[in-house]
C-alpha cells in the first residue's frame, strides 16, 4: 500500500525431541517472569532469565529499515531494507555482507525470498517504475532486474514464492481488482495474470508493504492475500497459484487506511493467523489478530490478542501450536495456535521469520536484526 548421515527414522525422531523442547522452552517464556521470584531463592534470576527464549540482537552496520526478511537457518538470513539495502549472513549474524543490487539506492526493498545461501528475489515497491524485481544466483554478488513495472496505476507490496520456481507478486487495486504476477521459472520472468478470477476490492482497499506478508503461500498451489483501508479487513485466497480468488472477512477493525490485515502465515492449508491493527502510533489496535481453521473461509477473533499493531507473523517451525507475532512495540508468542497471546519481548521490530532448522529471524528500524536465542 500506498504503503546428515542418519537415517530417515532417526532424523524424524530427532527433529520432534528438538521441536519438543524448543516448544517447551518457548512456552516456559510465559511462566517464567512469575515463576522467577521463587526460584531465585534457589538458583538465581540470572539462570532463570537464561533459560527464556529471547531476542539476541546482532549488528547489521547500518541504520536503515529492514522489512524485508528471509530466514534460510540458524546461520544464513537475508534482509532487505530502505535505500535500496540487500544484506546477508552465513554465520548467525556474526558479520553481515552488504549484497545490494548496483544502482537501487533509490529503491524501497519491502520484501525478500531466499532459496538458500546464493538464491534470492528481492521486491522493490512504489508507484510505477519504482515497483521492480531483481533476482541473484551468486549470494548478491550479482543482481538482474527480472521485472520493472511500467503502469502507473500499479503499486506490487509483497511477493512469494510456492518452490524455487512458482511464485507470485501481487500489486494494489488497478482498474478495481488487484494486480497478480506470475513466474514459473524462479522470478527470470514475471506476467500479469488475467483478472477475471478476482473479486472486486472495495473502496480504498489495499495491501499493505509493511513486512513482506501480505501475500503468503502453503504447499504447491494455495496462496492468501491480505487487505487493509476499506469498509472491511478482509484476506482473499487461491487454490490454484493465483488465477481464481475467494474473499472472506476477517473480525480485525477497518474502516480507515491505516487499519487492517497487516500480514498472514499459514502453517498448512487449512491453519492461518492474520495480524494487523491501526499502525498509527497514538491509536490503539484491539482484536489485532485472528485465526482460521479451514484455509480461510472464516476467521475468529483471538480470546486475548496481542497488545498493539503488529506487522509480522510466524509458525515456528514443526508445530502446531506456537507462533510469533512482531510490531513497533514488541513482540508476542501464542502455544495455542493463536488464541491468546503474550508479550515476549518489547523490541521494536517489522517482520519476522522461522527457517525449518528452528532459526527464527527478526528486523526492523534503525537496522534493527536479532535471532531467537534459547
Amino acid at each position: 500500500m500506498r504503503g546428515l548421515g542418519k537415517t530417515r527414522r532417526t532424523r524424524r525422531t530427532s527433529r520432534m525431541v528438538t521441536v519438543g523442547l524448543c516448544a517447551g522452552a518457548l512456552a516456559a517464556a510465559l511462566t517464567a517472569p512469575a515463576q522467577a521470584q521463587g526460584a531465585a531463592q534457589a538458583q538465581g534470576t540470572a539462570q532463570v532469565a537464561a533459560r527464556a527464549p529471547h531476542w539476541e540482537l546482532k549488528d547489521s552496520g547500518t541504520d536503515v529499515r529492514f522489512r524485508g526478511l528471509s530466514a534460510v537457518s540458524r546461520n544464513t538470513a537475508w534482509v532487505a531494507g530502505s535505500g535500496g539495502t540487500v544484506l546477508r549472513t552465513g554465520d548467525g549474524g556474526a558479520s553481515w555482507r552488504n549484497v545490494s543490487p548496483p544502482g537501487a539506492q533509490d529503491l524501497q526493498f519491502r520484501d525478500i525470498e531466499a532459496f538458500d545461501a546464493r538464491r534470492a528475489v528481492v521486491l522493490a515497491i512504489g508507484e510505477g517504475e519504482a515497483s521492480r524485481v531483481f533476482r541473484t544466483e551468486d549470494g548478491g554478488a550479482t543482481w538482474t532486474e527480472s521485472f520493472r513495472n511500467t503502469d502507473a496505476r500499479a503499486f506490487y507490496d509483497c511477493i512469494t514464492f510456492f518452490d524455487s520456481r512458482h511464485g507470485l507478486a501481487m500489486s494494489d487495486p488497478v482498474d478495481g481488482r488487484f494486480r497478480i504476477l506470475s513466474t514459473g521459472d524462479g522470478g527470470r520472468s514475471w506476467t500479469v495474470l488475467p483478472d477475471e478470477g478476482m473479486p472486486a476490492a472495495l473502496a480504498g482497499e489495499a495491501g499493505f508493504a509493511a513486512g513482506g506478508q501480505c501475500l503468503v503461500s502453503s504447499g504447491p498451489r494455495d496462496v492468501w492475500l491480505a487487505t487493509g483501508g476499506g469498509a472491511r479487513a478482509r484476506v482473499l485466497h487461491s487454490a490454484d497459484r493465483g488465477l481464481t480468488w475467494t474473499a472472506t472477512d476477517t473480525p480485525i477493525p477497518a474502516g480507515d487506511s491505516a487499519r487492517g490485515v497487516f500480514a498472514l502465515a499459514f502453517r498448512d492449508r487449512t491453519h492461518g493467523l492474520a495480524v494487523g491493527g491501526d499502525y498509527n502510533p497514538d491509536q490503539p489496535s484491539p482484536q489485532a489478530a485472528a485465526v482460521t481453521p479451514d484455509g480461510g473461509r472464516t476467521w475468529t477473533p483471538t480470546a486475548q490478542p496481542p497488545p498493539a499493531y503488529r506487522s509480522g507473523v510466524t509458525w515456528f517451525p514443526h508445530s502446531r501450536t506456537s507462533a510469533l507475532a512482531v510490531g513497533p512495540t514488541g513482540t508476542d508468542l501464542t502455544t495455542d495456535g493463536g488464541r491468546t497471546w503474550h508479550t515476549l519481548d518489547t523490541g521494536s521490530y517489522d517482520t519476522v521469520d522461522c527457517a525449518p532448522d528452528l532459526g527464527c529471524w527478526a528486523s526492523g528500524e534503525k537496522g534493527r536484526v536479532a535471532r531467537l536465542e534459547r
